[in-house]
């Protein structure tokens, strides 16, 4: 079949099939495979079994594998002796909805307004990952067969950093053996502007939690003698980042790595306003590290957050109580090179010497974290990923850093190949994460199409 022919039957197939993609895309996100919840459990595991049933129904061959938390989903194609083989990443799992007061619509119950489906999962990572499901099954009722062979690996744990899901990857490189690795866990550059991402932050995540009194006391009659877990904890956290956004804690900065002038210039030539930046999200300016920009501060330095504070009384009214216990969440956002497990050494120690009398300190680590990475542009993989945004959404990537992790990219990179696509489907203002999420259902449409296209390049370099 001649590459017109091909191309035009791509957006035939596309049309007659608009609906029904986007009927089992409402179908997967109506399942709360809210990993992080235990209540939860049974609907992660539905959700695999979903998946794991669609697979059979392509023809693939499927295993649903055990984890200590959430089955992990491995479904392969017929093998082709000598073809090239590409290995689809995806995660079923989804944050907790919390608030939920602040969803417009149930977030289980997808709806769609002004071109946009509403649900939890919709863009982090349901929709995406469904794109590139959609885009082989093309390709496998096809009369044309590319010379290509593909495996999926989707876990249920990305959310919550449990299950073992990186180990897995390390002890099981045969099973997983590919020439490339694809995902869209991503986002564009802008609404329309596609992008491939070729670097991420790690993520290295804590709770702190401080003990004083045996038991919450009367703030008069103890107060100014006992010393109170809350003040301990504000007083601790204060000193991890100073005023000029620089993270305190030593040796933390030791390896990270110098941005390059190159690096920089291609930032520079990127169409970003910071004060539009800005006023996306509601505020007129904002904070980070001194002597670098925006996306500098959001791609290529490692940052300091808070994620959560728990102590005392936070019912109506007052309460003059001197707590006996309070707790934070927080992270630290990796550049390439950083150790996490080094990190955690360092920023132990440091918190010990800040911890004041009268208090005991525990600092848990979720998991063992993960370093940052970046991926080599010019190889003939991301080349090929360029040639399918270009005919899927008519117009040239742009090459991007992302500020978020994906723990499993440096196991995959280390573990398996470092030809890893990551193709952004979804937008930065999808509210992943938060009430409301959504994902455009042209940027779906522009998915499955962009996917299609990739296989055949894929195929081609071999």
């Amino acid at each position: 079949m001649s590459e017109k022919k091909q191309e035009f039957s791509i957006q035939d197939y596309l049309n007659k099939n608009k609906e029904y993609f986007e009927h089992l895309l409402f179908e997967l996100l109506r399942f709360p495979s809210v990993s992080a919840v235990p209540e939860h459990h049974q609907d992660c595991c539905r959700t695999a079994e979903w998946l794991e049933r669609y697979f059979q129904k392509m023809g693939l061959s499927t295993k649903l594998i055990e984890t200590d938390a959430h089955p992990l989903i491995y479904a392969e194609t017929p093998v082709l002796e000598g073809a090239p083989t590409v290995m689809i990443y995806g995660h079923y799992d989804v944050q907790p909805t919390d608030p939920i007061s602040e969803w417009e619509t149930e977030p289980f119950l997808p709806t769609v307004r002004d071109g946009y489906v509403y649900a939890r999962g919709a863009s982090d990572d349901k929709g995406p990952l469904l794109s590139h499901i959609l885009a082989v099954e093309y390709w496998m009722k096809s009369s044309q067969k590319l010379n290509l062979n593909w495996k999926f690996f989707i876990e249920g744990d990305e959310e919550c950093g449990n299950g073992g899901t990186q180990n897995f990857v390390s002890q099981n490189s045969d099973l997983l053996a590919c020439d490339y690795i694809v995902l869209s866990d991503s986002p564009q550059f802008a609404p329309g502007q596609p992008a491939i991402t070729c670097g991420l932050r790690g993520n290295v995540y804590y709770q702190l939690d401080l003990t004083g009194a045996n038991q919450d006391l009367h703030s008069g009659m103890f107060g100014g003698a006992i010393t109170n877990p809350c003040n301990a904890l504000t007083k601790i956290l204060s000193k991890i980042q100073d005023e000029n956004g620089q993270i305190t804690v030593p040796e933390f900065y030791d390896d990270v790595q110098r941005i390059t002038p190159e690096r920089r210039e291609q930032l520079e030539m990127l169409p970003f306003e910071e004060d539009e930046f800005y006023a996306s999200v509601g505020v007129k300016e904002g904070f980070g590290e001194t002597g670098f920009s925006v996306l500098e501060r959001r791609w290529l330095r490692p940052s300091f957050d808070i994620h959560g504070l728990t102590g005392g009384y936070q019912g109506e009214g007052g309460k003059t109580v001197l707590p006996a216990r309070a707790s934070a969440k927080f992270s630290f956002r990796l550049v390439p090179d950083q150790d996490p497990q080094k990190i955690t050494r360092s920023l132990n120690a440091f918190l010990q010497e800040n911890c004041p009398p009268g208090i005991q300190m525990k600092l848990t680590s979720f998991g063992e974290g993960a370093g940052g990475l970046f991926i080599d542009t010019s190889s003939t993989c991301m080349q090929a990923a360029v040639r399918a945004l270009e005919f899927g959404f008519g117009r040239s990537p742009f090459f991007i850093c992302e500020g978020g992790s994906i723990p499993i990219i440096s196991t995959f990179a280390q573990s398996l190949t470092p030809n890893i696509i990551m193709i952004g489907l979804s937008q930065s203002s999808d509210h992943a994460h938060g009430p409301n999420e959504h994902f455009s259902l042209t940027d779906f449409h522009r998915g499955i199409k962009t996917s299609m296209m990739l296989w055949r390049e894929l195929a081609s370099l071999s």
